[in-house]
Formats: C-alpha cells, sequence, structure tokens
C-alpha cells in the first residue's frame, strides 16, 4: 500500500528530477574543477532531452492508467540512461560554446556558475516538492488535518 502512495501523482516525476540533478550537479562541478585545465572541453547533458522523456512518461502513465496513478516507466535519452532498479547514468556530450581560449579550453565560469544555480534550483523545487507530498500523507496516515 505505502507503495502504491508514494506512485501516484507527481512523486516518480520528482524522484527522478532529483536524481538527474544530483548526476548533473557532479558533471557540472567537473567541468568547474578543470577551468583551467589546457585543451579541456566541458560537459554537459541535454536538460530539454530530458525533461521531455520525462513528459512523455507521465503522459504514457495517464493514458494507461487515465489518471495519476499506476506504473510509471521514464525512458532514456542519448545522454541519460534510467535503469530498472532507479540508478540513472549520464553519457554528457561536449556542447559547442563558441571559442577557444588561448590554452584551447571553452570552458566559460559565468556560463558553468549559470549552469550549477538553474540546476541547484531544479534540485531545491523537486526536493521541496516531494517534502510537500510526503507531508501530506504523513498528516493522512496520522489523521490530523
Amino acid at each position: 500500500m505505502l507503495g502504491e502512495l508514494s506512485n501516484t501523482g507527481a512523486m516518480p516525476a520528482l524522484e527522478e528530477m532529483v536524481r538527474f540533478t544530483a548526476a548533473r550537479h557532479k558533471v557540472i562541478t567537473h567541468n568547474i574543477a578543470n577551468l583551467e585545465t589546457p585543451n579541456f572541453r566541458a560537459m554537459d547533458v541535454d536538460v530539454g532531452a530530458f525533461q521531455k522523456a520525462l513528459q512523455e512518461a507521465v503522459k504514457d502513465r495517464r493514458e494507461e492508467t487515465g489518471g495519476e496513478s499506476g506504473r510509471f516507466t521514464a525512458v532514456s535519452t542519448d545522454e541519460v540512461e534510467l535503469s530498472s532498479t532507479g540508478a540513472i547514468s549520464l553519457n554528457p556530450k561536449t556542447p559547442s560554446r563558441g571559442a577557444l581560449g588561448h590554452d584551447r579550453n571553452d570552458a566559460d565560469l559565468e556560463t558553468l556558475m549559470k549552469d550549477l544555480a538553474e540546476n541547484q534550483l531544479a534540485y531545491r523545487v523537486a526536493t521541496d516538492l516531494i517534502r510537500q507530498q510526503q507531508g501530506i500523507l504523513k498528516s493522512a496516515i496520522s489523521g490530523r488535518v
């Protein structure tokens, strides 16, 4: 029964978003750590493609069950691989970021910090929404209003 409660509404999509942003955080911080490494090319994953895959998974679940509950199967993308155990692995690509520096490094601190802030915000929103949903379930289970 508890498994069914945690697999309703937006919970599965939020959990996938938390896993994705945590994995992407490692990629972004790796880029920041190598900011001054000669010939380093910053890597990243396509956030839009991941969000579209999540959107498709939600849509498929709604079509299959007619509602907000039921089996949720997120689809992997070219850069994001989701396993049946809930693990996520990223295969980041080198995006075209423009001109190379004198040391043939294309990492840009401002862009990396923007990516880090956006990723952290997505993580924070997803975890706050999960916490809110769990609080509602906790109140319902304990019988308090």
